[in-house]
């Protein structure tokens, strides 16, 4: 780790025109950036999964924290935190033909890994959609889960810059 420590990227992720896909994005939308340390970058991907892989390319992001709508088995609205490992991206279904627009977390993860890419530590704040059909907005419980989940993640960030050693507040406005 150099002198000025390590970096975390919080992304948010999701379709906006696929209801409660737009989680991510609404999250990262309300997070008040203003607030976390220096190191924590909180940006909105939505559907550029690709745009996300090339910039982890270039390194500098010790942490990524991504935000997401994610299948569990849960009630609709129901957060978790899931930390992805090399095991996690080793299983699971054949992502290889790119979809710029439909890139889910894991996509993004094996697609950076065969660029031979890499980043440290990989989190997932998921929030359990009701619905992914056709249509703007939340449904009533993922938008109720949306304040929550902005908390959570400005926890994280907070927690992995401290541990990175990112710990001066931001100055800018």
């Amino acid at each position: 780790m150099s002198a000025e420590g390590r970096r975390v990227l919080v992304a948010g992720i999701g379709n906006v025109f696929l209801g409660d896909d737009g989680f991510g994005v609404e999250v990262v939308r309300r997070v008040d950036s203003r607030g976390l340390p220096a190191g924590v970058r909180v940006t909105d991907y939505g559907i550029r999964g690709v745009h996300l892989v090339y910039e982890l390319l270039d390194g500098g992001t010790d942490t990524l924290i991504m935000v997401d709508a994610v299948p569990m088995e849960a009630p609709p609205g129901s957060l978790a935190v899931l930390e992805i490992g090399e095991r996690d991206l080793e299983e699971g279904e054949d992502d290889s033909t790119v979809d710029a627009h439909g890139m889910h977390p894991l996509a993004v993860l094996r697609m950076l890994n065969r660029l031979g890419g890499e980043v440290g530590r990989v989190l997932v704040v998921g929030c359990r959609p009701a619905s992914v059909e056709e249509g703007m907005g939340l449904s009533e419980p993922v938008a109720a889960a949306v304040d929550e989940a902005v908390r959570l993640v400005t926890d994280l960030a907070r927690a992995e810059a401290l541990e990175t050693g990112r710990s001066e507040e931001r100055t800018d406005a």
